[in-house]
């Protein structure tokens, strides 16, 4: 929901009424991810997707029946009949929508969920989306890393669930997640949606040159918050990055190395090493590879990757560790410009995250969403 979050708080704050429908499980090839949200206001506007387009139409008008019967219903779309086109996901695909009526009455939490995502605080909303108890249905349970608010019906169940929605929470995952009907781990008739809104992923780019600029756009427009950093304050100033959301005039080395002391790097943030001058990068390096994160990249020619490797291997790093480092960086695309380097480099972040080949999808067969 946190594509449309702002525009429902404004909708709940009016006082209206709105219908919300959420990607809560996807099957196959689908083109959005659990946590993907519509919507559907009482004048008839429409704010976000939920399948880019294949099933709108039905979940803009399940909505509105939702809104006027006030009662949530789970609804299942794929490509089974000759109506797919129509009603379905065209592209194979199956996805499981849950669509409810939000408003001031079905959700009086929204204003504390709003502060916590709006400060960076984590927070899991969890709502029961199917039970064998039909009454329990829209049941909702908020879940911070320290705390609870709201109950799904019983202390056994807010307990069961309460701890898997912290575990979802601190890897940034949102999922559907099945019980019993009183919470007990083995067993069917209780489903559950853990939507995990957690601070968003960090891309920090080293060097404040002009290929970090095209970077650090390309970092905010994914969803990154976006840090660049350089030794130089001539170059590190936030007139030359306007797009990102940080500018750090510090060693490279030294700043990667407090911020993971502090705790504010994890394992979805990227680092890309744009500095290409071995008296910044190959610190850095040794700081960076010694770190769990998702993605570590360095800029530079064959020549200057050649002497890296070599100087890292004389810092003591081992082969399977210089595996992890995607130097140079960025996917074969043929880029030239500071802006077609940033996408190559965006490119390789994402199919690492997703395990992509990085091939043309015309030449390959089968499944398109890993």
């Amino acid at each position: 929901m946190r594509d449309v979050l702002d525009e429902v708080y404004r909708r709940w704050s009016a006082g209206e009424t709105v219908g919300l429908g959420t990607v809560v499980a996807t099957f196959s090839s689908a083109p959005r991810e659990p946590g993907a949200s519509m919507v559907v206001a009482a004048d008839g506007t429409v704010s976000g997707s939920v399948s880019g387009g294949c099933v709108e139409g039905a979940v803009y008008e399940l909505a509105r029946e939702v809104v006027a019967e006030r009662k949530p219903v789970l609804q299942r779309y794929g490509v089974s009949d000759d109506d797919a086109f129509a009603v379905g996901l065209t592209c194979g695909g199956i996805i499981d929508i849950y669509v409810e009526q939000v408003d001031r009455d079905s959700m009086p939490e929204l204003p504390e969920i709003v502060r916590s995502v709006r400060s960076g605080e984590p927070v899991a909303v969890v709502t029961v989306i199917e039970h064998e108890r039909q009454g329990l249905v829209g049941e909702r349970m908020i879940v911070w890393p320290d705390r609870v608010a709201g109950t799904l019906g019983s202390s056994r169940m807010d307990d069961a669930v309460a701890d898997d929605a912290r575990g979802l929470l601190a890897t940034g995952r949102t999922a559907t997640l099945h019980y019993g009907p009183d919470g007990q781990r083995r067993g069917e008739g209780l489903a559950v949606f853990v939507n995990s809104f957690e601070p968003p992923p960090r891309l920090l780019v080293f060097g404040a040159i002009d290929f970090a600029a095209a970077m650090a756009r390309m970092g905010a427009y994914l969803g990154y918050q976006v840090t660049v950093c350089d030794a130089r304050p001539v170059f590190a100033t936030s007139s030359r990055f306007p797009d990102a959301h940080e500018v750090v005039v510090d060693w490279p080395h030294r700043y990667l190395a407090a911020e993971a002391a502090a705790g504010r790097i994890d394992a979805r943030t990227a680092i890309t090493v744009l500095t290409h001058d071995p008296k910044f990068d190959v610190p850095l390096l040794e700081v960076a590879l010694g770190l769990d994160v998702g993605y570590v990249g360095a800029m530079g020619s064959r020549k200057t990757h050649d002497d890296r490797f070599a100087r890292l291997r004389e810092a003591g790093f081992g082969e399977a560790t210089l595996e992890r480092l995607s130097s140079p960086i960025g996917l074969d695309l043929g880029a030239r410009t500071p802006e077609e380097t940033a996408v190559s480099i965006a490119a390789e972040i994402i199919a690492l995250r997703w395990s992509g080949t990085g091939r043309r999808l015309a030449a390959l067969s089968g499944r398109i969403h890993n």
